[in-house]
């Protein structure tokens, strides 16, 4: 099954952007939140290897990047088919 991670923080408009985006795909997703736990926030800056603003979106563990990333991807037509594969 497809594994779909979203790093967030509750007020974050690019996180809620991202989380639509995968609603209006019918995307199941992990959302991982981060807002004051410093722990999980080291955790997904080490898994992202160093990128320390959210959305951070991992798509069977490979890291597609934030919200502008994603939506490149959307954009390019190369989410669906990444999406498709496992």
């Amino acid at each position: 099954m497809m594994a779909v991670d979203i790093y967030t923080k509750a007020t974050c408009f690019y996180c809620m952007r991202a989380k639509a985006l995968f609603a209006d795909m019918n995307v199941a997703y992990n959302e991982i939140k981060i807002d004051g736990d410093a722990p999980l926030r080291d955790k997904m800056i080490k898994r992202s290897q160093g990128a320390s603003t959210v959305p951070q979106i991992f798509i069977n563990n490979a890291h597609i990047g934030g919200c502008d990333d994603l939506f490149a991807l959307h954009a390019q037509g190369k989410l669906a088919s990444l999406l498709a594969s496992e």
